[in-house]
Order: structure tokens, then C-alpha cells, then sequence
């Protein structure tokens, strides 16, 4: 990834996907059979976007289109160890290879975070089960941090996630996507936001402010999450909250440019000092994403 110069923050995107294209599927990296996708993703996309929009690295979130086999991520960090850095995807498998391939692509591969996905879980099984507290664990003893992907609710999965940071205080979490928290319209959405809020007392947490499509009830630039943005630095601090993407999926929404733009729309309206913008839009991913040296 990017580190920073004396002069500039560099910009980085904490939260995006790339697959292979269709022909590279056909010759090298299949798609999971059922996950094929319907839009452009692969890196050659993705950095003509990022050239374009002054987005100087990212993290690269391991799609489900490929799931556990992690090689075409792998092969684009391998070509841009100075621009991309690495979230694995968790495998729950009850036999622990999910365990192992951890360990290896950490190690070996360099990944710098892993995604806990609780829908990958077996039925019935939480993330707090015994593989996945020795992934979480694991994840901590080796320095990178453990993103949780909530989409179907916060509500769902704030006790596993309060469990884990209790008994590993070591291990960074990061939740993906505001944890799925939308401005609030009702009392459950409200006391949602309020228990994403409540994760601010544990200080190895961060949220992301990505995917702003996916939370916000407006359009493009977004701006009923204003208040949502002020309530996050308020909690947890800017150098707890980072800015992402989600491209490609962001890309038919607003383009990916834009979704750089809306923070800038956002943290004029707050306001927010230039200092607290830097952190989240690129020092807060760049110090908890660090590759080791």
C-alpha cells in the first residue's frame, strides 16, 4: 500500500472487490459455480477508476465470486505491492484448513485483514464457535484485523461481535458498511445505529464509512448520512473511521469518482477540520493496514 509523504495524505480506498474477467475465468481463475458476476471487476477496471478519480491505493476485499480461493487477489497484489494491500475471506470449515489458509495467506501472501462473513458459517453455528474464536485469535497474534460483513443486520451479530472483542482485545475489528446502519426511521433501526455506536467503548474497533449507497436513503451525494458521519467521529474518533468504495458495485450507482467526491460534499457540510478528513480518507486504512516489513 502507500505510505505517506511529509506533504500529502495519500487517498485510500479501505473497502473495494476485483474478479477476474470472463476470459480469465475461462483460462486461469474460475468463478465459484453460482457466484458468477454480472458486472465488470477485474483490475485493469479498477485502476483506470482509481487513476481517474486520484485514489492513490485500496484494500482489496476478497470477492465471493472467487470465495476461498484467493489466487487472482493474490496475483494483483504481487503486481502492485505499492498500491493494494489484501483482505482474505475466513473459511469456518469445521476440519480448521480455513485456520491454516489464514495463517498462509497472512504469512506468505501478506494479507493485512481477514472478513469474517457470518452467512458463510454452518447452519446454526455463530462466529463465536470455536473455529471462529481461533480465527479471530489467530488474526490478532498476527497483527491484522478481523472485518465484519453484516448485511442482513447489525442486530444479528452485535453479541457475537461483542463476545469476540471482550475475550481478544488484541485483535482489530472493522465493520464493513457502517455495519448496514441506515439513518434511522423506526425505534429498530435506531437502536441499531445506537448499538454500532456502543462499539466505540472497545478501542480496538473502526467502521467504515463505504458503501454509502448501500445505507443511504438519497441519492448521490448522500447526504442524509451527514449526520451519521458526525455521530462516528463523535464516537470513535476520525482515526477509527476510513473511507470506502465498495467498487465495482459502486460504479453503476454513482461512478467511482463520485463516491470520492460525496465525502468531500459531506465533511464540507459538517464540517469537518482537514485533519479529521485526512484520517478517513486515507491514514486511519494506511496505519491499520500496514504491510509488515
Amino acid at each position: 500500500m502507500a505510505t505517506a509523504t511529509t506533504t500529502t495524505t495519500k487517498i485510500i480506498d479501505s473497502h473495494l472487490h476485483v474478479w477476474a474477467s470472463p476470459q480469465e475465468a475461462m483460462d486461469k481463475y474460475p468463478y465459484v459455480p453460482g457466484q458468477e458476476p454480472s458486472l465488470r471487476g477485474n483490475y485493469d477496471f479498477l485502476l483506470h477508476c482509481m487513476e481517474e478519480a486520484g485514489v492513490d491505493g485500496a484494500l482489496i476485499v476478497q470477492p465471493i465470486n472467487h470465495k476461498f480461493d484467493h489466487s487472482y487477489v493474490t496475483s494483483v497484489l504481487k503486481k502492485h505491492p505499492s498500491k493494494f494491500v489484501g483482505c482474505c475471506l475466513a473459511n469456518p470449515a469445521q476440519d480448521g484448513t480455513g485456520l491454516h489458509q489464514l495463517q498462509h495467506l497472512i504469512l506468505e501472501d501478506g494479507y493485512r485483514a481477514v472478513r469474517f462473513n457470518p452467512y458463510l458459517w454452518p447452519s446454526g453455528q455463530q462466529m463465536t464457535n470455536e473455529i471462529g474464536k481461533a480465527m479471530f485469535c489467530k488474526a490478532g497474534e498476527l497483527g491484522v484485523a478481523v472485518g465484519f460483513m453484516c448485511m442482513k443486520g447489525l442486530n444479528l451479530h452485535i453479541s457475537e461481535i461483542e463476545k469476540l472483542c471482550t475475550q481478544y482485545p488484541n485483535t482489530a475489528v472493522v465493520l464493513d458498511h457502517l455495519g448496514f446502519c441506515k439513518p434511522p426511521t423506526n425505534e429498530e433501526e435506531a437502536k441499531a445505529l445506537s448499538q454500532l455506536m456502543g462499539l466505540s467503548r472497545f478501542p480496538q474497533v473502526y467502521v467504515k464509512f463505504s458503501g454509502l449507497f448501500r445505507v443511504s436513503r438519497n441519492p448521490f451525494p448522500y447526504q442524509d448520512l451527514i449526520p451519521l458521519l458526525s455521530q462516528l467521529v463523535s464516537s470513535f474518533g476520525a482515526d477509527h473511521v476510513m473511507w470506502g468504495s465498495d467498487f465495482p458495485f459502486v460504479v453503476q450507482e454513482c461512478g467511482y469518482k463520485q463516491a470520492k467526491e460525496a465525502i468531500s460534499v459531506i465533511a464540507h457540510q459538517l464540517p469537518l477540520s482537514s485533519s479529521d478528513l485526512e484520517w478517513i480518507m486515507g491514514k486511519t486504512a494506511m496505519q491499520l493496514f500496514r504491510p509488515q516489513s
